[in-house]
């Protein structure tokens, strides 16, 4: 029997506690998790051969916010195929523009719960 490979996800925020908290969740659910405070230190892991499945990415980020980036993934040959989870506290109608605007493949509000990412995540990979 196969042992099934585990799904490696990319978590892009500013926020160090909202880090941890999607981390913790996502391990507990049995996915590799990296991390990243910034869109270059993110492109490490993006544009590496250990690529992740999956970005979670916060919209408002400094120097250039997630909408622009999701964008900018998805127009690129090398990462268009990963699936992007775009974060924020905005408004559920505003996020729902926004994410038709970048071609991420779906949204995730803050607060979210443990369950809430997890869940979201599955609907992905």
């Amino acid at each position: 029997m196969r042992r099934q490979e585990v799904k490696k996800i990319l978590i892009l925020d500013d926020s160090e506690l909202v880090l941890e908290m999607a981390k913790d969740a996502l391990e507990e659910a049995g996915y590799e998790v990296v991390t990243a405070t910034n869109g270059i230190e993110a492109n490490r892991y993006i544009f590496s051969r250990e690529r992740p499945d999956l970005i979670i990415m916060d919209i408002m980020m400094p120097m250039l916010d997630g909408n622009k980036k999701a964008k900018i993934l998805k127009e690129n040959e090398m990462s268009r195929d990963i699936p992007i989870i775009l974060l924020s506290s905005k408004a559920d109608d505003e996020m729902r523009r926004l994410t038709a605007e970048s071609g991420a493949d779906g949204y995730l509000l803050k607060p979210f719960s443990p369950s809430d990412i997890v869940g979201k995540v599955k609907m992905f990979i």
